[in-house]
Order: structure tokens, then sequence, then C-alpha cells
């Protein structure tokens, strides 16, 4: 699927996926640096008018204006776009710019989308409250009940929309049976894969047409930069994308893109080591007696364990757990842990805890939050690359002040 017109692709078309981390997309300027040149300009010279005037009209190759393209987010897109054998990326300011441009660019008033309603607080925000604006309707379904997502279909339905794992309660949906069921409709599947990472689960491999991720997350890793991905075909971007961000501004900086570049080459180490944690820290928290239920993906207790195994790698780094005595309880675990910060942010080499209900879902009906069994006693934990026994330490001594 790879856009073989791409040099970048070319060269990196026989490596491995932790070749590809470090290595892929990678332009040297003429002083031969080691590291990815970051350049921080705005514009470009032409060496005339003639040139200007060809470059604007697409008959010449080279860059405009960094809100259209940039040597070092170039690289980025490029790297990112060989983790899942994507024909393009493009680079966007947050991972919520890119969610939102990989809707929007494709949609008009009239039109229907179905969504799983398991999603993060803002994305049920767009769709349940900024799309009726525009005249577009969605429908929320769940996205476990494959018999929805047909039941779902109107004529009018341009896209499916989902989070697998989703944010905060890591139901599973099968991706594969969900894009034939969009395609034989004649509809687009847009998957959100930021809690799997390109490392663990690749959707365009299994047939979506767009995969978003935010690369805030995991792939930057360290806290330290906003960005966000759309990988799709050249067809998408030439036709809905790149118009949309090219005159609405969405676009990543070049120094968020170098930053991000850097923290690729480090991402499949980092999100193994977290898996591991993660899965460690489910099986202490499922055998502890103030836990009423963890959600783990990787535990044979989750209800979609067997198709995490099918079309994951690893089950994730992100563990939920529902703390008996409801929110004053799940305070009182946060409130006395000593290594593990309280944050809304995942994917951190730190590992990061939250209350969804009082966070990032706390904007949602209480309804919707209930249907997607966000209580006030759920916790969210993103495992970092600590020591594992440290982290359960940690945790432990939380619980007992409980």
């Amino acid at each position: 699927m790879t856009d073989k017109t791409n040099p970048a692709f070319t060269e990196a078309a026989d490596w491995d996926l932790e070749t590809r981390l470090v290595r892929g997309g990678t332009q040297r300027s003429e002083f031969g640096e080691t590291a990815e040149a970051l350049f921080l300009t705005s514009g470009y010279v032409y060496e005339s008018a003639d040139s200007a005037e060809a470059r604007f009209n697409g008959e010449e190759d080279g860059y405009m204006y960094s809100r259209y393209g940039n040597p070092t987010v170039q690289m980025f897109e490029d790297r990112m776009a060989l983790l899942e054998d994507a024909e393009t990326c493009f680079a966007t300011a947050s991972g919520m710019a890119a969610v939102w441009a990989a809707l929007i660019c494709q949609l008009k008033t009239g039109d229907h989308v179905v969504a799983a309603r398991a999603l993060f607080g803002s994305c049920h925000h767009i769709l349940t409250k900024i799309f009726p604006k525009f005249g577009i309707e969605a429908t929320l379904i769940d996205g476990t009940d494959i018999g929805q997502w047909s039941a779902a279909i109107k004529p009018n339905t341009k896209v499916f929309f989902f989070e697998t794992p989703s944010n905060p309660t890591l139901e599973i949906i099968d991706i594969p049976a969900v894009v034939e069921i969009a395609h034989k409709a004649g509809a687009r599947v847009v998957i959100d894969n930021v809690f799997s990472t390109p490392i663990l689960q690749q959707p365009i491999r299994l047939g979506a047409d767009v995969s978003v991720y935010s690369g805030t997350k995991h792939i930057d890793g360290q806290g330290r930069t906003l960005g966000g991905a759309v990988l799709c075909s050249n067809e998408f971007r030439k036709d809905y994308l790149e118009p949309f961000m090219r005159h609405t501004g969405g676009c990543l900086s070049p120094f968020n893109a170098w930053v991000l570049l850097k923290g690729l080459e480090t991402l499949d180490l980092r999100v193994q080591r977290q898996c591991e944690n993660a899965r460690k820290i489910a099986e202490f928290l499922e055998a502890h007696d103030k836990i009423e239920k963890v959600i783990y993906p990787g535990l044979p207790s989750h209800p979609q364990h067997a198709i995490a195994a099918r079309q994951m790698s690893n089950f994730g780094t992100l563990v939920s757990f529902d703390v008996k005595g409801g929110k004053e309880a799940a305070f009182t675990l946060l409130n006395n842990l000593e290594i593990v910060d309280i944050s809304n942010n995942l994917g951190d080499t730190k590992s990061l805890i939250t209350h969804p209900y009082t966070t990032t879902h706390r904007a949602m009906e209480e309804a919707d939050r209930a249907a997607l069994g966000i209580g006030q006693g759920l916790v969210r934990i993103s495992a970092g690359i600590e020591s594992a026994s440290d982290l359960i330490g940690d945790l432990d001594r939380a619980l007992g002040s409980i």
C-alpha cells in the first residue's frame, strides 16, 4: 500500500518496524547531520518567479510555506506512514486536531456518522455537540456488538468511527469485521488508534481507511509536546484532508515534529516495557480485596480478550479499575500515591493516574457515563517504565490507606 513514488518508502520497503522507527523518512542536508535537521522556517525562497508559479500550480516539487509543508514535518509524516504501510500521513497540531480533521474534511450537512459510544470525552463532544450545529447526524452504538453497526446504517452514512481500545473502559472492537460492514455500505472507517500505538496495532493493515494518532501520548512519551497524525491513502489526502488542512491551519510545528521524531526512535522499547508493567499491575489489582473490577485486555476476564489477542501484538499500557467505595475511596487512593502522578495524560514514561468521572469525561451526561461504565469509583492508570515492583508497592500502600 505504500506510495512507491516516495523515496522514503522505497528505501524502507524491506525494513522491520524497529528500523523504520529509527531511520524511516530521514532526509539529511548537505551538512550530513546525524540527528534529523530542525527547519524552523515559515517560508521558502524561489530561484525565480517562474519557479514560484510552477510550485503553486503543482508543476514543480518543493516547499512553499510551512503550513503546507516543511522538511522536518515531512520526515515525521513519512516515518509515521511507514509504521502502518499507509500511503501517506498528514501531521497536525494535536491529537484532537487530527480527529477533527479526519472526520470533518469528508463530511457535509446531511451526512450521517456511526460511532462507538465508548469514546474520549472530546471525541464524544464533537459527535454530540458540534456535528449537530453543521447538520451532521451521529448515531452512537455499542461498538463491541457487531450487529449494531449494521443496524445503524442509513442511506446517508458516510463514516464509521471508533477507538479500540477505548478510553477509559478499554473496550475492544473487531476491526476487520467492522471494516467489512462499512465498506459494503460505502462508508469509510476512521479509527483512533492512540491507546494501541502503531507498535501494538496497525488499523490500515487491518483494512481501515484512516488511522488517527495523538503524538502527545506514547509517540512523544515524555510529556514534552503536542502533536497528531492522520494516516490515509493518497487519494483521501488529496481530495479531502489536504485542502481542509491547508486552509484551516491546524498544522504541526517543525519543532514539535522534531521532538516527535526523536520519540519514535524509542517508541517500541518504551511501549513493550509499559505493556509488561500494565499486565503486572492488572494482575495485582485483580487479586486485591479493595478492587471491585479490573479492566485490561490482557486478562482472560476481559470480555474481548480473544479479539485483542487476535488483532493486537500486546495488550496495551492502560489499566482501568473500579475501587470499592466510589469517589471517596478513589480519591484516597490517588492522594496517597507517592510514585504514580495524578495526571489526565497517558503514554508517558512516568506512570500517571486519573479519575475519568471528574476529569476526562466530566462533561458527559450522567446517562452517557453510566452506559459506558464510567462510575465514580473508576480509575485509569497509564503504566510507565519504572520498576513494576515499585509501582505495585506504591499502589498497595495507597490502597491500604482506604
